[in-house]
């Protein structure tokens, strides 16, 4: 599969680039949509996309060079040859997220649960792209039965994988998984605590038949992050359950103490 959609004076326009966008696109508007579920400005979200893009970019770009090793000089920069990690944009951007709520003194899990389906959506675009770019494809598959579209695609004369396409379906489900708590549970951070189940367990899942990974010795990177990932967001629903327990009990607790 050709990378280049097309050229223009002299400027090659990589499908990758092109689905980006849309990604984006996309994220933004469907966060207008949402952004009221948490009594934010439809507005908002194009404020949001400001800080948290130029982190997410970094983020993504830091991820890659940490793991990978390099390159690092000049060629750091060179973001257009490749070289970015999800897990990384989605660290980066949460920080910038954390920054902007900490200057306009505005909730985080607010913000996060409106955030999370926009950015498993743009996720899901974005995979689409990996196929354009002959990227995060899984391992060889030599069963016949099992080369055929989608469960495999051909690459270089060899079936693989199709794990970008996995990722891009299961992406596409907890985006609308995630909208459904948005409009359902009002516990703020349920949502963003989901995101972080749903999406770990699916990226470690699929990460184990990945045929290219970035490593921490012998184990892949993503893997390890992602378990943790899904700990961090168990742990996190439990808390904000919990508290949220807690507090519909205290108004009670007063009542009843007043009525003695």
């Amino acid at each position: 599969m050709n990378p280049v959609a097309f050229t223009i004076f002299g400027l090659e326009v990589h499908w990758y680039g092109i689905l980006i966008a849309v990604a984006l696109i996309l994220a933004i508007f469907l966060a207008r949509l949402l952004a009221p579920l948490r009594e934010f400005k439809k507005d908002d979200p194009f404020e949001w996309i400001l800080w948290m893009f130029p982190f997410a970019i970094v983020g993504a770009r830091l991820y890659f060079l940490i793991f990978n090793g390099g390159p690092w000089g000049w060629e750091s920069f060179a973001i257009w040859d490749g070289g970015i990690a999800v897990y990384g944009s989605i660290i980066g951007g949460a920080f910038g997220a954390f920054i902007y709520c900490l200057v306009r003194k505005k909730s985080f899990f607010s913000v996060a649960d409106v955030a999370v389906p926009c950015l498993i959506l743009g996720q899901g675009i974005g995979r689409i792209g990996c196929y354009f770019s002959n990227c995060c494809y899984g391992e060889v598959v030599t069963d016949p039965s099992l080369q055929f579209f989608p469960i495999s695609i051909m690459l270089n004369g060899e079936w693989h994988y199709a794990t970008m396409f996995y990722e891009s379906f299961c992406d596409f489900i907890i985006c609308a998984v995630l909208i459904v708590l948005l409009k359902k549970v009002k516990i703020k951070g349920i949502v963003f605590s989901s995101y972080l189940i749903l999406y770990g367990i699916v990226r470690a899942l699929i990460e184990g038949i990945r045929g290219e990974s970035l490593m921490i010795g012998s184990l892949r990177t993503s893997q390890v992050l992602s378990i943790i990932l899904i700990a961090v967001g168990v742990a996190l629903m439990i808390y904000l359950i919990v508290k949220y327990i807690r507090e519909q009990k205290k108004p009670k607790e007063v009542q009843t103490s007043g009525e003695l």
